[in-house]
């Protein structure tokens, strides 16, 4: 890696670019790290946050990093990749987070072999609880680089290696899914002010035991079920609540969404 000015270099710098820029600082020294974005104004703001030292173009930042980050819109793609192709080699290791572009996809956008990881991880990375879905043929990668790609990931949060056939339902389970969770704190919390809880103490309340709630089911093993059950007394308040629940199709809607958020990703060009 001794050919490379860096260790890490990111492509855009997006909610998602950034939140992993930042959780990855938690592990990695600025001086490893670079980065370049269309926004200029966007880059001095990000260097002066983070002590990361932009690169001058994203050809200079994919030219200078052993690990290469993709992290802008599909619909860039084909323009960043347009930029960089010619300086990119077998050495480095492309990592793509966009939603329903295949290894396979890149490898012909590249026009020639890269060895790339396909991700897709969340914005709670950027408090350190991000939770990614990974995939790559791992036979092209030394065991330094599988330790590396696993750190990277890690640095921010968990991850989970999958099938590729599976990143879709990754988008499902954990790209998208944190916009739907801040909707129903959302929500929950307008029902506690509703009945006079004042707006903040409501947002703590709902946002910490969504968290709590969370980490119930990390950690303990039990299957949610489980859980709920066992906050649902008989002729209890919140049997009551879940019945209300049920009657106004949670699990129908959330299932819904998660239907057009994998139809969305298969549509992706």
């Amino acid at each position: 890696m001794s050919e490379f000015a860096y260790k890490y270099g990111f492509i855009g710098m997006g909610n998602m670019g950034f939140a992993m820029l930042k959780g990855l600082l938690q592990e990695t020294p600025a001086e490893s790290l670079t980065f370049s974005a269309r926004n200029r104004e966007k880059m001095a703001k990000v260097e002066e946050e983070t002590g990361v030292h932009p690169a001058s173009s994203n050809l200079e930042c994919a030219k200078s990093s052993k690990y290469l980050i993709l992290a802008v819109k599909p619909q860039q793609y084909d323009t960043v990749i347009g930029e960089i192709r010619e300086v990119v080699s077998a050495d480095q290791v492309i990592l793509s987070i966009a939603p329903g572009i295949t290894i396979e996809d890149l490898g012909k956008r590249f026009g020639k072999p890269v060895r790339v990881v396909r991700a897709m991880p969340n914005t709670p990375a950027l408090v350190g609880e991000g939770m990614t879905g990974v995939s790559f043929e791992e036979e092209q990668f030394s065991d330094e680089e599988r330790a590396d790609i696993r750190a990277f990931f890690c640095s921010f949060g968990r991850m989970e290696i999958v099938g590729e056939n599976l990143m879709n339902a990754v988008v499902c389970a954990s790209g998208s899914s944190p916009a739907y969770i801040y909707m129903i704190i959302e929500a929950l919390a307008d029902s506690a002010v509703k009945y006079g809880l004042p707006r903040a103490s409501a947002y703590q309340m709902v946002a910490q035991t969504v968290l709590g709630s969370a980490k119930m089911v990390l950690e303990t093993g039990k299957h949610p079920g489980e859980l709920k059950d066992q906050v649902c007394s008989p002729g209890g308040t919140t049997i009551a609540g879940v019945s209300a629940l049920e009657e106004y199709g949670l699990r129908n809607a959330l299932i819904k969404a998660s239907d057009a958020c994998y139809e969305k990703c298969t549509r992706v060009k």
